[in-house]
């Protein structure tokens, strides 16, 4: 299966971050480690339209066949337009098909292959439209609020006082993972009745948007390393 890994250069929350060095290691090299790891991987393909970013992608063994357009690049652009770009490119230049894909942030360092290969395993078992990562949310929903610009609490509908341990847990996507279907990515859609959900813990769910998130990241690294 395709890994595709976008990395754009530009960052507003953390200029630079797809590169920063990560206790001693570019950001962008812990993703494309753990595809190439990955048993059930055939190859690994970073989008980028960064010309050093490229440099440290291929250094750390990944392919780079092309750089990403600019107006792919933006602020604004969404992401599935890079998959299916990237993709469409692929599968014109080199006359080949590609049924499903996986899509790994760079931004999401502690996704081990473990889990690559586990995700891959629930999307071919079930034979699955998607499989996206999640982790389950600390704080019940419930407990979240909606607040003016007057900085007023405004309740959510249906609202009802519960003891925590009576409430059932939710999780959200945290962007480490995601398995499409080739037609199902071309409808502009990453779910379908038949998604499924890999469950990471929360210690390998970090998502590096900001120099917090950053640090954090190489405080778990050190730990995990003790």
């Amino acid at each position: 299966m395709i890994v595709i890994i976008p990395a754009r250069g530009d960052s507003k929350g953390l200029p630079g971050k797809n590169v920063k060095l990560l206790s001693g290691k570019p950001l962008i090299a812990y993703t494309i480690e753990a595809a190439l790891t990955s048993k059930l991987v055939s190859r690994v393909i970073v989008s980028t339209d960064d010309s050093n970013i490229a440099e440290v992608a291929e250094k750390y063994g990944a392919e780079v066949p092309f750089l990403r357009p600019k107006h792919l690049a933006e602020d604004d652009s969404l992401a599935v337009d890079t998959y299916l770009y990237t993709i469409n490119r692929i599968c014109k230049e080199e006359s080949i098909n590609v049924e499903s894909l996986i899509v790994l942030q760079p931004t999401s360092p502690l996704r081990t292959s473990y889990d690559v290969d586990n995700a891959i395993k629930l999307f071919k078992v079930n034979n699955a439209d998607s499989v996206i990562s999640y982790t389950q949310e600390m704080h019940p929903i419930s407990w979240h609020k909606n607040i003016d610009s007057d900085q007023r609490i405004i309740s959510l509908p249906n609202e009802k006082l519960q003891n925590r341990q009576d409430l059932q847990p939710t999780y959200y996507p945290n962007g480490a993972i995601y398995i499409f279907k080739y037609e199902l990515l071309k409808s502009r859609t990453y779910y379908t009745e038949n998604s499924f959900a890999y469950i990471m813990p929360r210690n390998r769910s970090i998502d590096i948007d900001y120099i917090d998130d950053f640090e954090y990241a190489e405080f778990l690294i050190s730990k995990n390393k003790l």
